[in-house]
């Protein structure tokens, strides 16, 4: 792979550090972390409450379910209503749902279908905000590369910061504080993209008023034009439904009742830790076909479900953790900036909405099924079908020409 590589001259790129810039890297860092103490809350909350891990794979289900399936229609109201607008409004909604949610915990045990309501309603707030990152992050960052390797590298810090600090909050609190926290952060969020001054509030100018169901046609179009990302989505929603969904709702249940909350969040902030590493190697490395390299990268994530399978000793398992995190990382820099690189502005919002909702839309399923599935085939085994899936990924990816032939875009 190394003759693909290339580093690019740091004083030819463009500065980065603009004053939205680092609003909008505010705004998703402040988010982000909330989000990352969420799952460890809600892992330890739905065990507590004897609901065991089937109850785990239902509620990160249900945090997943109606993102996927709403979030095509956030796409079109991106493009139509204004990106910034939606966010805010998106910030908004899930500061409310998730307050409740608080007050639930802070009153006693919530029921799992209360848990499941308000996760999925959280969930569908943020098919509002996503397709709205993809759309922004090219409008403020003149390097859309290095963009979106810093705010993947943010991404990191908060999954390594979060956890952690998740669990020192449940050994002196209770999950009511994690997630009332959580929804604190969607209002510094808003507050933040508020005061953006370079991207609008409201959509560009079109011509006429095409109707939702004629915008709706057209991101669809645009989406199944490029097969090299119809491809990569197709491949991703098997991995979704055998290796990733297994692996978060098996590995996370675990790592909990064999090792410990404590153990379990050290483990996933060494996850993040490692996809701080991927994110910099991403602003280093510019690989001439990012795919192909991207793809190579996702190996390293069969480690992860592999490392808690064989009952590895915990800071092995970490180890494990982290090295999947650098493959994670990288791959998510190179598909992303290969989105926002090779879509038109004005349907970008519509296309990442189809993306982001076909990469996710299978990964509920798996979520839901592995404990049941576990309860007659055995969590080991299933974590090593999980295992193999990346590289089964792997494989498949790189047989498609569209996929590996993608060269990168100078900018």
């Amino acid at each position: 792979m190394a003759h693909d590589l290339r580093v690019k001259e740091t004083s030819c790129q463009p500065p980065l550090w603009t004053a939205d810039f680092r609003l909008f890297f505010a705004a998703r860092t402040t988010s982000l972390l909330g989000d990352a103490m969420l799952p460890v809350a809600i892992t330890a909350a739905v065990l507590r409450a004897g609901y065991g891990a089937s109850g785990v794979g239902y509620a990160l289900a249900a945090l997943v379910a109606l993102f996927a399936a709403l979030i095509i229609f956030g796409g079109v109201l991106s493009d139509r209503l204004g990106a910034r607008r939606l966010m805010v409004v998106s910030d908004t909604v899930r500061l409310c749902f998730q307050a409740v949610l608080a007050l639930l915990f802070l009153l006693g045990t919530p029921q799992l279908w209360q848990i499941l309501v308000l996760l999925a309603l959280v969930g569908a707030g943020s098919a509002l905000f996503q397709p709205g990152v993809a759309s922004i992050t090219p409008r403020i960052a003149q390097d859309v590369q290095k963009g979106n390797a810093t705010l993947r590298i943010a991404e990191s810090v908060t999954a390594v910061i979060g956890p952690s600090l998740a669990g020192l909050l449940l050994v002196v609190s209770s999950p009511a504080a994690v997630v009332a926290l959580d929804a604190l952060t969607y209002g510094v969020s808003g507050s933040c993209l508020l005061l953006l001054r370079s991207v609008p509030m409201g959509p560009a100018a079109r011509d006429g008023a095409p109707s939702f169901r004629a915008d709706l046609v057209e991101g669809w179009r645009e989406f199944r034009a490029r097969t090299w990302l119809w491809s990569v989505i197709v491949v991703f929603m098997l991995w979704q439904l055998a290796g990733s969904g297994p692996a978060m709702t098996l590995g996370n249940s675990t790592l909990v009742t064999d090792y410990g909350a404590t153990t379990f969040g050290l483990v996933m902030s060494s996850l993040g830790a490692g996809s701080v590493v991927g994110g910099i190697v991403a602003i280093r490395l510019r690989p001439r076909y990012p795919l192909r390299a991207g793809a190579l990268s996702m190996i390293l994530w069969a480690l992860m479900p592999l490392g808690v399978a064989l009952g590895l000793p915990a800071p092995l398992v970490a180890g494990c953790y982290g090295v999947s995190g650098v493959g994670q990382a990288f791959w998510i820099v190179m598909f992303h900036t290969s989105v926002q690189t090779h879509i038109p502005q004005d349907v970008l919002g519509r296309v990442h909405a189809y993306d982001a909702a076909g990469s996710l839309v299978m990964k509920p399923v798996g979520q839901a099924m592995a404990g049941p599935l576990a309860i007659v085939a055995g969590t080991v085994p299933l974590l090593c079908v999980s295992a193999s899936m990346a590289l089964v990924a792997c494989t498949l990816l790189l047989a498609i020409p569209a996929v590996r032939g993608l060269r990168r875009v100078e900018h």
